[in-house]
């Protein structure tokens, strides 16, 4: 009997053996877990990864929009800084902050001549056209005025004495035909100051320095 009840037991653990290895010989040779959905499920799964697919096409597609525009403003940013610093620098030049160099004319005055004969030249000078001015090494700017009798003139206090030197930069050929033009501001002071000698010389370079004032408005202040 129990010889027999043992047969029993080993039978039934060799059935239970049996089965479990035609179940795992079954799942390794059956199909995948995609040939198991039906075509509807199919239709539905590769709807959503073409959905999926579009999404990071869209998401690319914005991202280098993105890069593209930090890439230009970054470069409109470089450029606008160059372009602001260029404007700085040419307002401080003609302001006269800086020292500026260009081409002009040169005028030699030599003789007794009075703070108002200087300034009868300065301004003959800024109405044809001169960016840049200088009297005996000063800066004529804002505030620079030449006053002073015939041989004792002054430019900002200073003594300019019966020989110095005016220097314009701007377009030669137009300051100095505005300036030796018959009938012109050198013919009038050649008759009214005959003792005053001047000459105007064109130059292709002229360095003028920057002005020692402070430009620093007293009262006014910018209108933004």
């Amino acid at each position: 009997m129990h010889r027999r009840s043992s047969q029993l037991t080993i039978a039934a653990v060799a059935a239970i053996l049996g089965v479990l290895v035609v179940i795992q010989l079954r799942s390794q040779a059956g199909p995948t877990g995609l040939a198991q959905l039906s075509s509807q499920d199919l239709t539905v799964l590769v709807a959503n990864l073409n959905a999926r697919n579009d999404q990071l096409r869209r998401e690319t597609s914005l991202l280098q929009a993105e890069l593209t525009t930090l890439q230009t403003n970054r470069s409109r940013g470089d450029a606008s800084v160059d372009e602001i610093t260029a404007d700085l620098h040419r307002v401080r030049a003609y302001a006269g902050l800086d020292p500026v160099g260009g081409p002009g004319v040169a005028i030699s005055i030599r003789g007794a001549i009075d703070g108002a004969g200087v300034e009868v030249l300065i301004n003959e000078l800024r109405n044809a056209g001169a960016e840049a001015i200088s009297v005996g090494g000063v800066r004529v700017v804002t505030g620079v005025v030449i006053t002073g009798a015939p041989g004792t003139s002054k430019v900002d206090g200073v003594a300019l004495g019966v020989a110095f030197d005016l220097d314009a930069i701007g377009a030669p050929d137009k300051l100095t035909g505005s300036l030796t033009r018959s009938g012109g501001v050198i013919a009038q002071l050649a008759a009214t100051q005959p003792d005053v000698e001047v000459t105007v010389t064109p130059m292709d370079r002229l360095e003028l320095p920057a002005t020692t004032r402070s430009l620093v408005p007293a009262h006014g202040r910018p209108r933004l």
